[in-house]
């Protein structure tokens, strides 16, 4: 056997039992000390390479399972079908409904996404427009943008309306009066209203949120998919009192 194709082996096998690698697990894996060795196999073999992590993971094109957004995750290392960080924010901003705020595309990608948003700006490859304090990103393409821009002319509800909930923003008064309110839904309606936040705080919204409101951030995230994925069931709710508990209920009991 060829040590090309031993080394392809090696790396196949390394990809298809952990998912996903780095360059320095796939030359342990092959038994080489040379880059240019590992990336000439995952040429051969096909790859794609994480948006995030800096680009530093690698998988095989068979191995993700992408969403209805063609985004996959593991182990918190993000993919998209789409290519890097770059490609991936021009696709999801071109075939958007209606753009996205830096912070509803933070939401997504779960990543900072700032710097790739101006980089592509200044190339021409998206465009922008003030929308109230922040910028709405659209395609750069006349018809597409007209489109996006009147779809948003549609919409009750601002993006970037939740900047004022950030947790450390936040008085003592208002924190309570949250937390009192959040203590009325139900559990969906606590799950949703904790992703709606979430998703409105943009890059680590899931943390913020539950730690505001006392929930795991597993339930913010399940509750952001469930309204960014327009998941919603409208005839399933458990009685209340169910799920989480606040944080604060736990601390008395």
């Amino acid at each position: 056997m060829k040590i090309t194709d031993a080394r392809d082996q090696e790396a196949r096998k390394l990809l298809n039992t952990n998912s996903i690698a780095t360059i320095d697990e796939l030359k342990k894996a092959i038994g080489t000390k040379g880059t240019m060795t590992v990336f000439r196999s995952l040429s051969r073999l096909g790859y794609v390479s994480s948006y995030s992590h800096r680009g530093s993971y690698y998988t095989l094109p068979d191995v993700p399972v992408f969403d209805e957004r063609g985004l996959w995750s593991c182990r918190g290392v993000k993919f998209s079908r789409y290519g890097n960080l770059l490609e991936t924010v021009t696709s999801l901003v071109v075939q958007s409904e209606a753009g996205f705020t830096p912070s509803s595309l933070e939401a997504v990608l779960q990543v900072e996404v700032k710097h790739a948003l101006l980089q592509l700006v200044r190339r021409g490859t998206i465009a922008r427009s003030k929308a109230g304090r922040s910028f709405v990103y659209l395609a750069a393409e006349t018809g597409q943008r007209r489109r996006q821009e009147l779809m948003r002319d549609d919409r009750d509800v601002p993006h970037d309306v939740g900047a004022g909930l950030e947790p450390e923003a936040l008085s003592d008064e208002l924190r309570a009066g949250i937390i009192l309110f959040f203590s009325l839904l139900d559990e969906k309606q606590r799950r949703l209203f904790a992703g709606l936040e979430a998703a409105k705080m943009g890059y680590g919204g899931d943390r913020k949120a539950a730690d505001l409101l006392g929930l795991d951030s597993h339930t913010v995230a399940t509750g952001r998919q469930e309204l960014i994925g327009g998941r919603v069931d409208r005839g399933r709710v458990r009685r209340a009192g169910g799920g989480d508990k606040l944080a604060e209920k736990k601390a008395r009991s």
